[in-house]
């Protein structure tokens, strides 16, 4: 088929045309003398981003799965009571991480289509009066049912009742993309995964931990060799790392970071809000409905479209697919052929947007879904023409 394959999924997501050129480089010797020169600045770049200024990132060849097996293993100790909720695939899969390692998992079920529940988490943590809790766990944003959290909530939470519990964070489709401050929300350990808000392959893990997470460390006593922060902190001190690390994507995590500070973080937050806006006026044309139960919860980085009841979501995205060279996200778990997602996060524009709903609008009509054309693409140029910025050359 001519013409461009569309990407919309919530991640892996597009990939800048900078970013791919500086990952085509021939392979290069990660023990030489002058390699230090290319990777300590990254990972200063990668902090700006998290909003860490007093702790530490640690970058894996690995998965977002992988930072939260380096968090749980590095600050954690077997038996140690946590406390998590589950409202998702992807917070479902850490509560099952947690129960593997043999952490006491106190963890509290919530409707697909919730977030974390702020007011139970204030509950539990004022009648811990032990303080029991060594950890608390947070999926910032939930990408199976495009629901986002109030993570200033938690942290408000375990201040209110003065816990110490090391506040853990799951960004891995949120950071990079929307707001997220390490230092100002008090997040211990912040993971993260290059194929979303970083405009990477999939491949690395990424880990910004706080002080407090750094002192914890001390006292860990899961058995750990991938992962062991000691064995990074002893290597990337020098710009090195304890085993071969993905080079070439590397040097595409330096030019990404490089990319997202130029626009500013702010910019790309207010960006990635314009263009999740401009989707659901697109959803609420068609008269569909998103998962997340309420505006609060909605997610600025994927949507997550409930279909009618007739419906199979998976026929929308197979006709997307094949007749309109589309891929637009499946459901997942308990959603699946409930819901299409749309992922509007990373290297992403208005007419990329336009793009996603326009075949997300043939695939619905083709498959029986009774839509006006044109109406969801139509409620999303309403709302990026009204808010387009003046072009500065207009300006002057």
């Amino acid at each position: 088929m001519p013409g461009y394959k569309h990407l919309y999924i919530p991640g892996p997501t597009n990939i800048p045309e900078e970013v791919r050129m500086a990952m085509n480089v021939p392979m290069e010797d990660m023990r030489a003398p002058d390699f230090p020169d290319f990777t300590k600045p990254i990972f200063e770049k990668v902090a700006k981003i998290f909003r860490n200024t007093t702790g530490q990132v640690f970058i894996y060849p690995s998965s977002g799965t992988g930072a939260w097996e380096a968090a749980i293993q590095n600050t954690l100790n077997p038996g140690d009571k946590v406390l998590m909720s589950r409202f998702g695939q992807f917070s479902h899969l850490w509560v099952d991480m947690a129960q593997r390692f043999g952490l006491d998992v106190d963890v509290i079920d919530c409707e697909w289509g919730e977030g974390v529940p702020v007011e139970k988490y204030a509950e539990k943590l004022k009648a811990d009066v032990s303080k029991e809790y060594a950890a608390v766990f947070a999926t910032h944003n939930e990408t199976a049912t495009g629901v986002n959290s109030d993570i200033k909530g938690v942290r408000a939470a375990l201040d209110a009742a003065d816990h110490p519990a090391l506040l853990m964070v799951d960004g891995v489709s949120s950071i990079g993309s929307t707001e997220f401050d390490q230092d100002a929300w008090g997040v211990d350990c912040a993971v993260s995964g290059s194929q979303k808000g970083f405009m990477l392959p999939a491949g690395l893990g990424i880990l910004s931990v706080s002080t407090s997470a750094l002192k914890a460390h001390r006292n860990a006593r899961f058995n750990r060799t991938f992962f062991a922060f000691e064995d990074m902190i002893a290597t990337n001190t020098a710009g090195y790392f304890p085993y071969t690390p993905a080079t070439q994507l590397l040097r595409g995590l330096d030019v990404a970071c490089d990319l997202l500070l130029e626009e500013g973080l702010e910019n790309v937050w207010a960006r990635h809000h314009r263009l999740a806006t401009g989707v659901r006026k697109a959803v609420d044309a068609w008269g569909l409905r998103l998962c997340a139960k309420e505006p609060k919860w909605h997610s600025d980085t994927v949507s997550a479209i409930i279909v009618p009841e007739n419906i199979d979501a998976r026929d929308i995205i197979s006709r997307a697919y094949h007749t309109y060279n589309t891929s637009l996200g499946t459901g997942l778990s308990k959603v699946m052929g409930k819901v299409f997602r749309i992922g509007h996060l990373g290297w992403l524009n208005e007419g990329m947007v336009g793009t996603a709903l326009t075949a997300a609008e043939m695939a619905m009509i083709d498959c029986g879904i009774q839509i006006e054309p044109g109406s969801g693409v139509g409620a999303a140029v309403s709302h990026f023409t009204e808010t387009a910025a003046v072009p500065a050359a207009e300006a002057a």
